[in-house]
């Protein structure tokens, strides 16, 4: 099989901002090349001695995905362009330059996971790749195993951490969790191993829902314990059934602000009333645009959270 790869030279600083357009798009498995050494925060959270030489940093980043060949339009490459230049009343993007190419390695979907090595992404919270060995570990550590296959979703971008940094925050042994876009199930399983009652996860994608499925079971989490459906909550009314009305203590939602706005106006239904709505994947120049959905469809903001270029909002539910 032959992949087209869609590659945008620019700025660091732009990193965020092109990967969030790159989702807009529908392009996932987002590859970042840049120069920009770890902080000593980051060098200690990673579980590994010898880190790679990148040269100095000359502010300059690639952010690149792939594309099946007989899925590719040249449209795609203006999409791109044209978005590159909306982006540009934000911030400085560089060059800019797309370039297109043609790849004929058909392992390229797994190339990445030499570079996926056990991190930590809170205190005692141990993301660990299934094919990696973990040699050693605090005596309080909860170590999650995660295999995303394609699935989005390791646990490693600001966007993720910021939702289990809400889920640690509010989770109780009696939380009825709903994943909505759950990738590899990486929330939903961190719920769980943090004592969640049980938890339903959703997602467009049946790769998605299969990665969940066997994650899981690597991290020895009962069939029971989460139930998962394949759909778009915001529009198939039989998902919306099958999830259930007034349900859950918790939604999370990490996905996009464009699909997050909509999504505002539907997950109300679903939750308990004082409820709790976690959502994240926001480019900061979408914050506005989502804290006035959800004010608008009965949710009071009970926090705004924030790294690097990404927001996440946690809202109560306030409305009957």
């Amino acid at each position: 099989m032959k992949w087209i790869k869609l590659s945008v030279d620019t700025t660091t600083e732009a990193v965020d901002f092109i990967s969030s357009l790159f989702d807009e798009l529908g392009l996932e498995g987002i590859e970042i090349e840049d120069k920009v050494p770890l902080s000593e925060e980051e060098k200690k959270q990673m579980f590994i001695d010898i880190l790679p030489e990148l040269g100095p940093d000359d502010g300059t980043a690639t952010v690149s995905s792939y594309v099946k060949e007989e899925d590719y339009e040249n449209s795609l490459k203006d999409e791109i362009e044209k978005g590159l230049s909306e982006l540009r009343a934000f911030v400085d993007v560089g060059t800019g330059q797309v370039t297109v190419s043609v790849k004929d390695d058909q392992d390229w979907v797994n190339n990445w996971k030499k570079y996926f090595k056990p991190f930590r992404v809170a205190e005692d919270i141990v993301i660990k790749p299934t094919w990696e060995t973990l040699e050693k570990t605090e005596p309080d550590d909860l170590v999650i195993e995660i295999d995303p296959g394609t699935a989005f979703g390791t646990g490693s971008h600001e966007t993720t951490r910021l939702c289990i940094e809400s889920i640690r925050k509010y989770i109780t042994k009696e939380t009825v969790l709903l994943d909505v876009g759950c990738g590899s199930g990486i929330l939903s399983i961190i719920a769980m191993k943090l004592g969640a009652k049980r938890a339903v996860a959703t997602d467009i994608d049946a790769e998605a829902i299969r990665a969940t499925k066997e994650n899981m079971e690597v991290n020895h989490i009962p069939e029971e314990k989460i139930t998962t459906y394949t759909g778009n909550i915001i529009d198939e009314k039989a998902l919306q059934e099958n999830v259930g009305y007034g349900c859950y203590d918790l939604v999370v939602a990490n996905i996009l602000a464009d699909i997050i706005i909509p999504l505002s106006g539907e997950i109300a239904q679903h939750m308990k009333k004082d409820g709790l709505f976690v959502s994240s994947g926001i480019i900061d120049m979408k914050r506005d645009e989502v804290r006035e959905a959800l004010l608008s469809n009965g949710f009071e903001i009970v926090e705004e959270n924030m790294m690097k270029d990404w927001v996440s909002f946690v809202a109560k539910k306030t409305e009957v």
